[in-house]
């Protein structure tokens, strides 16, 4: 979203206009010199340059997701990428809605942490006008006469509500990579100018979608609050230390057993004899295995049956080759 006046300049410069102060007539200089974007010590950014790559990434997801949706429920193609993602103060997000904007609040259910604060989803009304036609049978073409302070009547709210309840629950396949959250639609602000969903200074995260129809074009806006994002990003952190350590215990459990002595019997047979028998035996006396002499030698280790193989000599010792493996660790 573009740099937004606040209320104190918008009058400072009407008021300039109207003594004569300003030349609204006089052709602008062309400066030759390389501009740079002030960057306001009193309000340091709140995110890293890390962070809005990760929402960039997730919302990246969110829009391929939302626009296979809308494909299928409209009936017709578009094509919807992320604009912007930008950290802004609520009041320049506040200060671009007008009185006939509506807005669609959601909340964000997060294990062991349940968010008061809303998010906060505008859709531009040219481009919702469109969808909605379309969902009435309509061919989306937009209407060239349409006001900018065009009121939705009580229908075209009842299906901009229908929308956006089925858009705003796939917002959170777009984070499971990170982190488990459910959001669910809320309700929605007919006149949101008149309410203060968020501190008018309170840090926001503002995620502009570009729609594309083929015969319209239109921005849905999300006004993530920064205190949601960052209790997200404290439990994303966690859990990614748990696993971190989790993996580090694991490998230095495993480079300890490394080294372990192992005891490795090789068993030639297995028979069973009376107690009778057993007690008659004397040296010279044949014990009857009933296996072929070329029968496999068996390998086992803690009772387990590992491998098998065949007995030979090696090194003048008596040694056996592995063949096959049986035991799966």
């Amino acid at each position: 979203m573009a740099e937004v006046l606040s209320q104190s300049q918008i009058d400072a410069l009407l008021n300039a206009a109207r003594s004569g102060e300003m030349n609204l007539d006089a052709p602008k200089e062309e400066s030759t010199e390389k501009k740079y974007r002030k960057y306001d010590f009193y309000s340091p950014r709140k995110f890293t340059k890390d962070r809005i790559k990760m929402l960039n990434s997730i919302f990246e997801g969110y829009a391929r997701v939302i626009n296979s949706r809308l494909n299928a429920i409209l009936h017709s193609s578009c094509e919807i990428e992320v604009e912007s993602v930008e950290e802004q103060r609520y009041y320049e997000f506040s200060n671009a809605l007008t009185e006939s904007d509506v807005l669609a609040l959601a909340k964000i259910d997060l294990e062991r942490l349940q968010e008061e604060t809303p998010i906060l989803v505008h859709l531009a009304t040219p481009v919702l006008l469109t969808m909605i036609d379309r969902m009435m049978g309509g061919d989306g073409e937009p209407d060239p006469y349409l006001p900018s302070d065009y009121v939705l009547t009580d229908l075209e709210l009842n299906m901009y509500e229908d929308i956006l309840q089925d858009l705003i629950p796939l917002l959170g396949g777009s984070w499971e990579n990170y982190i488990s959250l459910q959001f669910e639609y809320v309700r929605t602000e007919v006149n949101p100018t008149l309410v203060q969903l968020i501190g008018f200074d309170e840090t926001v995260v503002i995620v502009g979608l570009d729609i594309k129809f083929p015969n319209c074009t239109g921005r849905m806006s999300l006004c993530l609050p920064g205190v949601m994002l960052t209790n997200i990003f404290a439990e994303i952190g966690k859990a990614t230390v748990r696993h971190t350590s989790g993996e580090d215990k694991a490998e230095e459990i495993f480079d300890s057993l490394r080294d372990s002595e192992l005891e490795i019997i090789a068993e030639l047979a297995r028979t069973q004899l009376l107690l009778s028998d057993i007690y008659h035996l004397n040296v010279g006396d044949v014990v009857n295995i009933r296996r072929p002499k070329d029968a496999p030698i068996f390998l086992n280790i803690g009772g387990r049956r590992w491998f098998d193989g065949r007995m030979g000599v090696h090194n003048k010792q008596m040694a056996v080759k592995i063949g096959e493996t049986y035991y799966k660790a």
